[in-house]
């Protein structure tokens, strides 16, 4: 396998990709709200040795909160005597990404990161994404917006606005935890809607689990059963829809 740090339009990424000059499906990674760090880099290494040509950029580049938000807040948000307070400076922090011209250029951006995939003459022509929290949502919504991709595995993302899932064209397989109460009260909403769209969605709810599961360097989520079970999952999806 090799990697390599590169930058793609405006914005740093990382490529990882097996080292056989052989042509392979392109994966797009996307990073949890943690950014692009070790974790995310390590996922991608695994997918390349997999067999597949990873891209895995930094969608929070230049963003002022970049570097700010570690797992030291998240400990405060949970504990009621922090609580508070650590929630207000969460929402101040992810103020920008919330606004509506951060989506149209974060999906801008991954729009990109396909032209690179695409352009690469190592890569099969086919393209796909996956993500996680952050990500998993953008993972979605990238399937709804570029036709190019033609799988999608969204991690505990939120779920696409009713609009847009006629857009999709290609299969989904989404992961969430039975305990990540959010997700999974707009859960039955999403399925309704892509049944009636009659799009190609599979979810997969792992039990007694909560949100972030697939991390293995957050040990208080963490779920290894659960983790190993998606990325088997995850694998034979790929293979079935990239190939």
């Amino acid at each position: 396998m090799n990697s390599k740090d590169i930058t793609i339009g405006s914005i740093p990424a990382y490529h990882a990709y097996p080292d056989d000059g052989a042509r392979h499906p392109g994966l797009i990674v996307i990073h949890e709200i943690w950014g692009l760090n070790e974790h995310v880099r390590d996922v991608a290494n695994r997918f390349a040795e997999q067999g597949y040509s990873v891209v895995a950029p930094n969608l929070f580049h230049g963003m002022s909160f970049e570097g700010k938000i570690d797992h030291s807040l998240l400990d405060e948000m949970r504990n009621p005597e922090t609580r508070d307070e650590a929630q207000k400076k969460m929402r101040a922090l992810l103020a920008p990404i919330q606004a509506p011209e951060y989506a149209d250029k974060a999906i801008s951006q991954l729009k990109a990161c396909v032209d690179y995939l695409l352009s690469d003459e190592h890569v099969s022509g086919k393209v796909g994404v996956l993500g996680f929290c952050f990500g998993g949502t953008y993972a979605l919504a990238l399937a709804a917006d570029d036709a190019r991709i033609e799988a999608s595995v969204p991690f505990y993302g939120q779920p696409l606005p009713a609009e847009k899932i006629h857009s999709l064209n290609c299969p989904v397989l989404a992961f969430f935890g039975e305990e990540d109460a959010g997700l999974i009260a707009s859960l039955p909403a999403l399925k309704e809607g892509m049944q009636k769209a009659e799009k190609d969605f599979e979810a997969v709810v792992y039990p007694h689990t909560g949100h972030a599961f697939f991390n293995d360097t957050n040990a208080r989520m963490y779920n290894r059963e659960a983790a190993e079970d998606a990325w088997k999952k995850t694998l034979v999806f790929l293979s079935k829809n990239l190939a």
